[in-house]
């Protein structure tokens, strides 16, 4: 198997840097797009022969060194006995918002095989793919919380920060059902064979530093402590979070995803025992190939040595991406990351 990503992950000397995409598997690209003229997102992540094939093109059409398992980070909620959909154009959708102590009461303990098709999907690859790893993710703790208590997806989570200042406790309790669910999530992808696990939090940066520290720091260790043991790399990625840099130091991963709104050099300057993963501007991938490419180097020379880091984008690719300006992305860093100095 193609060892790249995870080398790079565990800082490990590559031979280029390696490259995945998130949202690689998604509406970018034909086939996906013909399987959603057909089904549902859910529909699609509930059968693994589907999602399968989403997983797997990719990796058919570019040499990306990592696939994805195709899913929604909202998937686990069903194991609790949450009620919610996926609305096109709008996202994750909770009819019925945890927000009371009577409401925390009606969650169900996690039952995992309520999402066990998440195991047969990476199982499915595995049998399908055996020269590059997957990867499993979940959502964050906090993110979930947000679309749990607001009731789905929002600008300013009004609910979900409301009840943070109003009720810090029954907050708290949300996110450790959560981070529990969270593990057990994850190690289940881990028994059926995923490579290296990541943890999305996309809504952890509308906190303050110090209720982010307080509420959402112990939780993230707590999830990471539990992984270890799985001996699989893992990577926490979250968005508007530069301020959060400080607080992200000893978490217990083994990588950082970046978004695109901070230089590498400097997340590497703030945190420098972890692997970097990152952060290309998506947008780069809608402009002309002479400006992708110039884009690609300056993210790529912010780390000359070339040093544990694993080239992404600072969020998922966007839907009017073209796929060959993704070919494109894929070959430059593969011939223009190579290791510069000695690992």
């Amino acid at each position: 198997m193609r060892e790249r990503f995870l080398r790079a992950l565990r800082g490990e000397p590559v031979d280029t840097t390696p490259i995945w995409l998130m949202r690689q598997a998604g509406r970018y690209l034909p086939g996906y797009r013909a399987m959603r003229a057909r089904h549902s997102i859910l529909e699609i992540a509930r059968a693994p022969e589907l999602a399968t094939e989403v997983t797997l093109e990719p990796l058919r059409r570019f040499d990306v060194d990592a696939a994805v398992v195709f899913a929604d980070i909202v998937l686990p909620l069903a194991g609790l006995g949450v009620d919610f959909r996926i609305d096109p154009g709008r996202g994750p959708v909770v009819p019925h918002p945890v927000r009371t102590e009577a409401d925390l009461a009606q969650l169900t303990p996690f039952d995992p095989v309520a999402v066990g098709f998440v195991g047969e999907t990476i199982r499915r690859f595995r049998a399908e793919e055996s020269e590059r790893p997957i990867i499993g993710f979940a959502g964050g703790p906090f993110t979930l919380a947000a679309y749990l208590i607001e009731g789905g997806a929002s600008r300013e989570y009004p609910a979900t920060r409301g009840l943070l200042y109003r009720e810090p406790a029954r907050f708290d309790r949300i996110l450790d059902v959560l981070a529990e669910m969270t593990i057990a999530y994850l190690r289940m992808q881990a028994r059926a064979g995923a490579h290296a696990l990541q943890l999305f939090d996309t809504w952890v940066g509308l906190l303050p530093r110090a209720l982010f520290a307080r509420h959402v720091r112990p939780r993230l260790v707590r999830v990471f402590s539990a992984l270890r043991d799985t001996g699989l790399p893992t990577v926490y990625f979250s968005t508007g979070s530069a301020h959060l840099l400080p607080e992200l130091r000893e978490l217990g991963n083994d990588a950082l995803g970046v978004d695109w709104r901070l230089p590498l050099g400097a997340v590497r300057a703030a945190v420098p025992k972890r692997a970097l993963q990152g952060n290309l501007d998506p947008g780069a991938l809608l402009g002309s190939s002479a400006e992708l490419r110039a884009a690609a180097r300056a993210v790529l020379d912010e780390l000359p040595d070339r040093r544990a880091h694993v080239f992404n984008l600072g969020h998922g690719v966007l839907p009017e991406t073209p796929p060959d300006s993704v070919r494109e992305l894929v070959e430059f860093v593969h011939v223009n990351g190579r290791p510069t100095t000695s690992a």
